[in-house]
């Protein structure tokens, strides 16, 4: 039981002490007078009695009533229900207002409540001063409080007779039952009828639970003046500890709307200053820095206006203002939503039904105090959705004496998955929460709703949580059990008192309020007083129960899992890789583990990975060796990356027992655990962590202390034992309370006893653990520490409540005198041991450990530091020891004969360089870049080799390598490493090979090594001299890695002697004067600035004598002939004397009637350095003339034949660009001035000679004395555009590139070649046939020349095709016997810069950031790589068109060896078939890039000397040129695609000599032209690339073509425009298995299947095998038919044990063999496998024989011409007679073609009998076969349809079938006999006719 009211006072108007105007409230009375010994009389009553302040009233006010709440010091809330009434204010009370009237001036018209105006003396003026009667009580009746003030005030005014003493003695000993003090029992004990003896009867009903506040309709009320929303802010702001204040104009208002707020907050407790109705007075409240819930009456709110973190709800505007630095988190989702709407239809039910067309006539509403309930019914909910699950994460501390709880935060959030959620980590971190955890964690203890709410309803809740409806219902039933717990008894709620009249406050009160008698008072109190102790004492009668845990959060949670889902596949792997690890499978686990790595991001695998590893431990010691444990550790590392500082999940926990536990011996008696490897992570350094770990183990240990096992075991406890080890240490801790009072004193001392050393022995344990993990390894490095937050500094990780403790100062002491002064160990100890104190006294004080053990532990914990670091430095010495991480073995390269290591392997990582194959990109293929491995430097190559480093990719070696000669760039490059992420230095380097390696060097490769690497890369990459080149140290005894000051002493003997054999050689030519022409070197020479000796040698060749005459080649002395001999062999003169282009006999006479002659003219050298030692030129001129005429050209390479037309017999000149001086002589118009004109003119008419000579010895022009003319000009034709005295110039123009140049204007130089002067009609010339075609004939498709027809008769006998540039001011050659073509050319260096951009485009060098085909072509654009060769095919097309109409070409541009040898060599090859084959090709080579002297040495930078002028791909740009040509022409050439790769790597490779220097004479200086013979002794490594050929060729058909058919005399010409051209494979294709293919040695032998996987016997039962893009060599991998079929032959021959067979022999059998199959006639037989007439277009697409990825197929597609009318019968026959014997050799009988069959009887050759056979007419084999019967497989014989003649009826013969009509008879004629054949009738018989017949014509 409980007093309903504690003490009654009078409050009245009294003076202010010092005089100020204002009164204040003075106690009249209080009883009863002394104070309660449970309950002091609460101070400041009088403030809170009038709010606003102590006035005056010029007016009687009604009454008023309201309720103040006061909070004493020990939180208790005393209500103070105040009702105020004024009476006539007494002379003394008004006097001291009058006085200072004046004193308040101004104020008093602002009309302030109660201001009196001073203007209204005398009566007249009556004032009125506030009187309050207060009630204080600690129950919160206040209705009761009301009607007894009430009925107090009418007794006074009503003046009836009842004593009011008696009625406040009667209120004061009225006592009323505590709060559910008996449910069940009789209705009287719960409901308290009182009656204060003035015929009143009030029904006091307490609350069923003590617990739930009681809120009448405060809640209803606050949402109905604030709104949903704003009452959402308001709640949000009170749980995160806002401030929060109300205004309002009442008081009452004020109090509810603060009642109900705090009753929303239920189950927490606001504990920060509550005051809803804050007095004037202490406004100044309001700035206090802790949180409120204040109510301000409105009057005040301009002083409410300053403050600038206070939220502001306005109850009678409807407002809540939130200040901008306030931010008020708002519920999580989806709560806040669901919340949201179950309000909105909680208050405002109409909402659903508003669309509704038909709505329900009425809904029912609640009444406001239902409605109150049903809100706060939604706020019970969404706590208990909030907390679901809370009990889990309690940890029972300590169960004796008091229980002690704490609550695990980190786990709770995390398992909620609202670890970023910022409301519910405020809300948790809270003070009412912390009270939540204290009043709710009790495990025995009275229940109430909520505790049933959150264990039993969250299921429910969620299955409701989309069905409004439903959550209504529930919402309801909750509100009923609120509102019954308010009114448990609503039948007795009558209330009889007495109110006064209407208006009785303006009746004259018959006299104030009479004071008193305080005695009466008192005694009625002492008497009740007497009374209660005579009755027994009112014991609180509580049900205690164990509160329920509900279901454990995990079964709640599954919809907040995080974002990785657990699937049960990445769980598999985790145990997968663990159970490996352990099992020593360390190869499987590595596979496994970036998987693991990658699953180890998600929660349920890291619960999984802690699970599977205390499987692993026994014994807490699980010894490992040093890959497990390296294994284990990356794992844990991983595992624990991802955890935050509090560990939500518990991994870190989880792991704690395991880092002690893993372990790997280092040397005896030197363990090193797990936990030395993974303190670099946030969570260890946490205080909260490890509290709450050591909170948790507590928990286990104290369970486990009262879960002891029962000693003796009989069956009939192992269930219950079993039973008891399930139960929760809160279930333990709620028995072990409820059986706490019945135990005697001494058990409950020893409980104590033993919890407490629990506790006590858990700290030391932990100070154990935390040593283990914060002291670094290596303890001098105190880094860690200084880096986590907590450690360094006490303030930041101090959120313990007691922070002025023994740590400090133990901690203090310790740092000072322990002796320990080594500064950096102590330093870190230092921190460590401060770290550990703060932990310690933190728990064991909140645990209750006593304070000698908590000394005993401070005096500890240094010594556990110590020992510790002591134990480490041991570890760290023996770490240091161990041998590093086995990182995979160095797999070395393999290498060519002769190819020695320079540098060893050095570790790096190759990265992807943005070709998305290798990285496993669009093709998605494995990711086989980044590989780990090595890179070797040789001093032929630079080699990576190693294994992919993701281990999914498998066992694969990738290796990339280049020649060390083919480097272009070198850069560095800062890099990740693949594996730990590192910024690493790397290398870049580029090749013109299209290799690329980008590479990471690994950690244990220092910048010294990686800077040798480049130096050593350098040398051999620029040799001083040529020798220094692989091709010439390869088999000699010269050795790279020695420094090469050998090799230079030796250098000028050599050069010396060469220098003077030469000279000698010179010499021994007559010469009677020195010239004063000088060699001119160019250019780049200089720059490259050469030794000395080198210039001298320059200048000392130069100055040689010339003569006058040519010795008579009879004279020549014996060693001149030993040299001519041996050019006589050279490829130019073998060629020479292929073309008839004269003849050298061994006197060297020569033969009259020849046109040309083979002159010796330069076969020292003397008059062009760079051009070969014979030269063809015409007959009439004198060798002398032609140092004259060698002159006017650069270089001196005057204009010499290289190839004469066998059919026109045109010839192909070659020179160099002219010289300005000869320009001028022979070009310029006569009055030119010029300085040495005689000499100028004289050299200038020898060069016209010299042309004229020329244009002589052709047949066709030599008496014609030259009117032709190319197109038949007329100077009317020209009159409008040239003067006609000047010469005709036809520019060559770009057909295609008219639109492209208007475009882009600036587009290189052949952009705009136009031609000047076209006529506009019929035109003919050359620049106009290229400029528009369109005017010559109908414009082919894709580019293709019209018809050579076209050219008209008149033409020139010699075009000179020459740099626009240079023919700037030509004057026309008089007879018009020759004719310029000025084009313009691009330039070498643009060459150059173009083949950058396209090495870029094809090897990015960086992976895009998004590859996409469109960027690739797009830079291959911009490289203009393709219009370059769209330029060089278009004029190779237009020589050829002047050569085959029978005019001869000069060929004159640059220098006359880059563009004018590719244009030449390209002529040729589309000019002569001969060019076509493997001998020709290697002619065209030797002669026109070899002997006439392409700069090989210069254009590759071969040397240092080359350095700076950069590699220049002029001749890689032929072939690509030939490429293309192979490409639209597959069955002309005889060499295979390959053989062009093959020649495009290693004219760069430095590995023959073949391409090695400038010139012969360069290479004669230095030995190498003619060394070979007579010097071979056994096999020597090959020194020419064409004898590697040569022999290779033998071995393999890699480099033939088999679709090599030629049609005699074809001259090619191919389609140049650039949409025509593809990009050539050789740029981009890979084969990282094995590196370039092209050093045959190396790729692992011809491509045979493995000796596993050869199909068995002959049944083709071959294993699939996966062919990588990129990484396999697919033409390997899967060869096409016929190498399958040569291969197969060659194997099978070596199972016979024949020796195998050479391929060739082998292939040229097959062609004969089909040759005579096909035609055993053999009339007019063309001699090979595919022969047709079918236009060369037709062709180029007709048979294909892919190389390509799908392997082993012929695609074969002949057009049928039916279209072209004009194809005879004869070259139908020959097609087909070609298509025959394709078929017949590609097809196997098992896949015929039966286009008609039937039965039909022929007569047998002579003399024998008619038979009956089955025949089969094949179409597409061409064929007509007979078979014995239907079904028999083995033909008898063949008719093979392109022999057949004729198809006529025919007539029986002897032995003919009787029954047969003679219509039925037919015979067919072939070319070698004719058939008779008989059908079974007639109309078969016309069938078999028609069908044959039809077979022949498709043909």
């Amino acid at each position: 039981m409980a007093r309903l009211a504690d003490y009654f006072v009078l409050v009245a108007f009294g003076p202010h002490p010092r005089g100020s105007g204002e009164g204040q409230g003075q106690i009249l009375q209080r009883f009863p007078e002394k104070d309660w010994e449970d309950n002091p009389f609460p101070q400041g009553i009088e403030l809170f009695c009038q709010p606003s302040g102590w006035q005056l009233c010029p007016e009687r006010n009604p009454p008023t009533f309201f309720v103040a709440v006061l909070t004493d010091i020990n939180s208790e809330r005393h209500y103070c229900a105040c009702l105020t009434f004024w009476e006539p204010a007494e002379p003394t009370q008004e006097a001291v207002c009058a006085e200072d009237a004046a004193g308040r001036g101004e104020a008093a018209e602002e009309g302030g409540p109660g201001h009196l105006s001073p203007a209204v003396p005398g009566p007249p003026g009556q004032l009125f001063a506030p009187k309050t009667l207060v009630l204080v009580s600690r129950l919160d009746h206040a209705d009761v409080f009301r009607n007894s003030l009430g009925l107090i005030y009418t007794i006074h005014v009503e003046g009836l007779s009842v004593g009011l003493e008696s009625v406040i003695g009667n209120l004061l000993t009225c006592v009323v039952p505590l709060a559910g003090g008996s449910q069940l029992d009789s209705v009287e004990d719960g409901v308290k009828t009182i009656s204060l003896g003035a015929g009143d009867r009030q029904v006091i009903q307490t609350p069923l639970t003590e617990s739930l506040p009681i809120s009448r309709c405060s809640v209803a009320l606050l949402f109905r003046q604030l709104g949903i929303t704003n009452v959402l802010s308001l709640f949000c702001a009170a749980l995160t500890e806002h401030k929060v204040l109300f205004l309002s104009r009442s008081y009452q208002r004020l109090s509810d709307a603060c009642r109900g707020l705090l009753a929303l907050l239920f189950p927490l407790r606001y504990s920060f200053t509550y005051v809803p109705i804050l007095p004037a007075r202490l406004l100044e409240v309001l700035s206090t820095p802790t949180p409120f819930i204040i109510g301000v009456h409105a009057a005040f709110q301009a002083e409410t206006q300053e403050l600038l973190d206070v939220i502001v709800a306005d109850l009678d505007g409807g407002t809540v203002t939130v200040p901008e630095c306030v931010q008020i988190p708002p519920l999580p989702e989806p709560l806040q939503s669901q919340t949201h709407s179950v309000l909105s239809m909680v208050l405002d039910p109409e909402l659903e039904l508003a669309d509704l067309a038909f709505p329900p006539p009425t809904t029912s509403t609640s009444s406001l105090k239902m409605q109150d309930k049903e809100l706060r019914a939604v706020f019970l909910r969404l706590f208990a959705q909030l907390l679901q699950g809370y009990r889990w994460c309690l940890h029972m501390v300590r169960i004796h004496p008091e229980p002690v709880i704490r609550f695990h935060k980190a786990a709770f959030l995390g398992q909620r998955g609202l670890v970023e959620d910022d409301f519910l980590m405020k809300v948790l971190e809270g003070m009412a929460f912390a009270g939540f955890v204290s009043e709710r964690g009790v495990p025995y203890r009275p229940t109430d709703l909520f505790d049933e709410l959150v264990a039993h309803e969250v299921a429910r809740m969620r299955a409701d949580e989309s069905h409004p409806q439903r959550v209504l219902r529930h919402v309801r039933e909750l509100a009923e059990q609120l509102y019954k717990n308010e009114n448990p008894y609503p039948a007795v709620a009558m209330h009889k008192v007495q109110r006064p009249g209407e208006a009785s406050h303006l009746r004259r009160a018959p006299r104030p309020f009479p004071r008193l008698d305080e005695g009466m008072v008192q005694w009625i109190v002492d008497q009740a007083t007497a009374k209660m102790q005579g009755a027994p004492p009112a014991v609180k009668a509580e049900r205690r129960t164990t509160v329920p845990s509900g279901p454990p959060m995990t079964a709640i949670l599954e919809r907040s899992g995080g974002p990785h889902g657990s699937s049960a596949r990445r769980l598999e792997v985790v145990r997968n890789c663990i159970s490996y690890v352990f099992e020593g499978k360390m190869l499987e686990a590595k596979k496994l583990l970036p998987a693991v790595l990658r699953a180890l991001k998600g929660r349920a695998a890291r619960r999984c990975l802690v699970q599977e590893l205390h499987l692993h431990v026994q014994q807490n010691r699980a010894v490992l060796d040093h890959q497990q444990f390296d294994f284990v550790v990356r794992m844990m590392n991983c595992c624990l990356q991802d955890c935050t500082s509090l560990d939500e999940h518990g991994i870190a926990a989880a792991l704690l027992p395991l880092v002690t536990a893993f372990c790997r011996k280092l040397s005896p008696g030197v363990t090193q655990f797990a936990y030395s490897c993974v303190q670099e992570h946030v969570v260890w350094s946490t205080p909260q962590f490890w509290e709450s770990m050591f909170y948790g183990d507590v928990q286990t240990h104290i369970r486990a202390l009262y879960l002891e096992p029962v000693e003796e075991w009989d069956p009939s406890q192992v269930g219950e034992s079993q039973a008891q080890d399930e139960r929760s240490a809160l279930d333990v801790a709620s028995e072990q309370r409820r059986l706490w009072p019945m135990l005697s004193r001494e058990k409950q001392q020893e409980l104590v006893q033993k919890e407490e050393s629990t506790v006590f022995s858990q700290a030391i344990h932990y100070a154990n653990r935390m040593s283990y993990l914060l002291l670094p390894l290596d303890s001098s490095k105190s880094r860690l520490l200084r880096e986590r937050a907590g450690l360094g500094d006490p303030e930041s990780a101090s959120n313990s409540l007691v922070t002025s403790s023994v740590a400090g100062s133990v901690a203090e002491s310790y740092d000072t005198e322990s002796g320990f002064e080594d500064a950096e160990t102590c330093d870190v100890a230092g921190a460590v041991v401060r770290f550990i104190n703060r932990f310690v006294d933190k728990v064991c004080t909140e645990s209750g450990v006593t304070s000698e053990h908590l000394k005993g532990l401070h005096v500890m914990v240094p010594d556990i530091v110590q020992m510790h670091i002591e134990t480490l430095e041991a570890v760290h010495r023996e770490s240091k020891r161990l041998p590093p991480i086995q990182k995979p073995k160095l797999l070395r390269p393999r290498l060519l004969p002769g190819e020695e290591c320079v540098l060893d392997g050095l570790r790096v990582y190759l990265l992807p360089d943005g070709r998305e194959e290798g990285s496993g990109g669009s093709g998605g293929g494995p990711a086989l870049l980044p590989a780990e491995g090595a890179v070797f430097l040789t001093n032929y190559r630079v080699i990576f080799t190693g294994m992919p480093t993701d281990p999914l990719v498998g066992e694969q070696v990738v290796v990339r390598s280049f020649p060390v000669a083919a480097l272009t760039k070198e850069k560095r490059v800062s890099v990740q490493t693949p594996v730990d992420q590192l910024l690493q230095d790397g290398l870049q380097l580029r090749s013109c090979t299209f290799q690329l390696l980008r590479m990471a060097f690994d950690e244990e490769v220092g910048s010294d090594s990686a800077e040798l690497f480049r130096k050593q890369l350098h040398r051999l990459r620029f040799p001083t001299d040529v020798r220094g080149t692989f091709a010439f140290t390869l088999g000699s005894a010269h050795t790279p890695g020695r420094p090469p000051r050998a090799a230079k002493d030796k250098a000028p003997s050599l050069r010396t002697l060469s220098r003077n054999l030469v000279k000698n050689a010179k010499k021994t030519i007559g010469r009677q004067y020195v010239t004063r022409k000088k060699y001119n070197p160019p250019s780049w020479e200089q720059r490259g600035q050469p030794s000395p000796e080198d210039q001298e040698d320059e200048i000392s060749v130069s100055e040689e004598r010339e003569p006058s005459t040519l010795t008579p080649s009879s004279a020549l002395k014996p060693s001149d002939r030993m040299t001519m001999s041996s050019l006589v062999e050279r490829a130019c003169c073998r060629d020479y004397q292929r073309l008839g282009l004269g003849t050298l006999s061994s006197s060297l006479s020569r033969a009259k009637s020849e046109p040309f002659r083979i002159s010796p003219v330069n076969r020292m050298y003397a008059i062009c350095r760079s051009y070969p030692g014979l030269l063809i030129v015409p007959q009439s001129v004198q060798d002398n003339a032609l140092q004259r005429v060698s002159r006017c050209y650069r270089q001196n390479r005057f204009p010499v034949v290289c190839w004469r037309s066998g059919r026109s017999k045109a010839v192909l000149l070659r020179s160099g660009g002219l010289h300005g001086k000869g320009v001028v002589g022979l070009f310029k118009t006569q009055n030119a001035p010029s300085p040495g004109q005689s000499q100028a003119d004289s050299s200038s008419l020898e060069q016209e000679k010299y042309l004229q000579a020329v244009v002589s010895s052709m047949p066709r022009f030599a008496d014609m004395s030259g009117r032709n003319t190319l197109s038949g000009f007329s100077s009317a034709h020209m009159g409008g555009h040239v003067p006609s005295p000047r010469a005709r110039v036809t520019t060559l123009s770009n057909p295609m590139a008219a639109s492209a140049s208007r475009r882009t204007a600036p587009r290189g130089k052949w952009g705009s070649v136009r031609a000047s002067g076209r006529s506009s009609g019929l035109g003919g010339d050359v620049g106009s046939r290229l400029a528009g075609r369109d005017t010559l004939a109908p414009p082919q498709a894709n580019g293709a020349p019209p018809d050579p027809g076209f050219l008209r008769p008149q033409r020139a006998a010699l075009y000179i095709i020459g740099d626009k540039a240079q023919l700037k001011g030509v004057r026309p050659d008089p007879l018009q016997q020759w004719e310029l073509v000025p084009i313009e050319v691009f330039e070498v260096r643009q060459v150059k810069t173009s083949f950058k951009k396209l090495l870029k485009a094809c090897v990015p060098g960086c992976p895009a950031t998004e590859p996409s085909p469109a960027s690739f072509l797009r830079s291959l654009e911009d490289s203009e790589w393709l219009t370059q060769i769209h330029k060089l095919l278009q004029v190779s097309v237009l020589v050829v068109e002047l050569l085959d109409s029978g005019s001869s070409v000069l060929v004159s541009l640059e220098d006359g060896w880059d563009i004018t040898t590719q244009v030449v060599s390209l002529v040729q090859l589309l000019s002569d078939p001969f060019y076509r084959t493997l001998d020709g090709f290697r002619l065209l080579v030797e002669k026109e890039w070899l002997s006439f002297g392409h700069r090989f040495g210069h254009r590759g930078a071969h040397t240092v000397a080359g350095q700076s002028s950069g590699f220049t791909p002029v001749f890689l740009q032929f072939l690509d040129c030939v490429h293309q040509v192979h490409l639209q022409f597959p069955m002309e050439f005889e060499f295979s695609p390959f053989y062009l790769k093959f020649l495009g790597y290693h004219h760069v490779s430095r590995r023959f000599r073949t391409f090695l220097l400038d010139s012969d004479y360069e290479r004669i200086e230095l030995g190498l032209l003619y060394e070979e013979k007579g010097e071979r002794r056994g096999p020597q490594p090959c020194r020419s690339v064409w004898e590697y050929v040569d022999r290779l060729s033998k071995r393999t058909p890699v480099f033939y073509n088999y679709m090599y058919a030629p049609e005699d005399a074809e001259v090619l010409r191919p389609y140049s425009n650039v949409s025509n051209l593809k990009v050539w494979d050789f740029y981009t294709e890979e084969t990282l298995s094995e590196g370039p293919p092209y050093d045959w040695e190396l790729a692992q032998g011809p491509p045979e299947p493995p000796e596993e996987e050869r199909p068995d016997g002959g049944a083709p039962q071959s294993r699939r095998r996966v062919v990588w893009p990129c990484y396999d060599s697919r033409p390997r991998a899967q060869p096409d038919a016929i190498s399958r079929l040569l291969e197969e032959l060659q194997r099978l021959e070596t199972e016979l044990g024949r020796p195998p067979e050479r391929w060739k022999d082998t292939w040229d059998r097959v062609k004969a063999a089909q040759r005579l199959e096909g035609r055993p006639d053999a009339r007019g037989a063309p001699s090979s496998l595919l022969v047709s007439s079918v236009p060369h277009h037709r062709r180029s697409l007709g048979v294909y024989l892919q190389e390509g990825p799908v392997g082993s197929t012929l695609s074969l597609s002949l057009d049928s011409d039916q279209s072209s009318g004009s194809t005879t019968s004869g070259s139908r026959q020959a097609a087909r007679r070609s298509t025959s014997t394709l078929y017949s050799q590609f097809q196997t009988a098992e896949s015929e073609n039966r286009s008609y069959e039937g039965t039909l009887y022929k007569k047998g050759a002579f003399m024998k009998p008619w038979k009956a056979r089955w025949f089969v007419l094949d179409k597409t084999k061409h064929q007509l076969r007979y078979y014995d019967h239907r079904v028999d497989t083995e033909c008898k014989g063949i008719i093979d349809l392109a022999e057949v003649e004729a198809v006529a009826p025919g007539t029986p013969t002897m032995g003919a079938p009787k029954t047969v009509d003679e219509k039925a008879f037919f015979d067919v004629k072939t070319t070698r006999r004719v058939y008779n054949f008989c059908a079974q009738d007639v109309p078969s018989a016309q069938q078999w006719v028609d069908q044959i017949q039809s077979c022949l014509s498709d043909a």
